[in-house]
């Protein structure tokens, strides 16, 4: 149900556009790449092999990864609404 001047199905359009495009940006991430580390790259403490064997390529520990996630900001979206609400904001 699209309100205004858009098409039945509208919204569900611009929903799983917003997905897929957000998909998109997940698997463009560069994933890591050739032999896991046995210690950490930043701290140099031991990776535990459960860890080495889920993420091939993993470099960092845990607590350094914990890290650096927390420093990271998400984006936010593009608004494909266009409504009136949202552009005064």
């Amino acid at each position: 149900m699209a309100g205004g001047w858009a098409r039945d199905g509208a919204v569900s359009e611009q929903i799983e556009a917003s997905i897929n495009d957000e998909l998109a940006r997940l698997k463009s991430r560069r994933a890591p790449v050739g032999d896991s580390l046995t210690h950490c790259a930043e701290c140099e403490e031991p990776i535990p092999q459960a860890r080495r064997d889920a993420l091939p390529g993993v470099k960092l520990c845990i607590e350094c990864v914990r890290e650096r996630d927390a420093g990271f900001t998400a984006k936010g979206g593009m608004n494909r609404r266009g409504s009136k609400d949202s552009q005064l904001k």
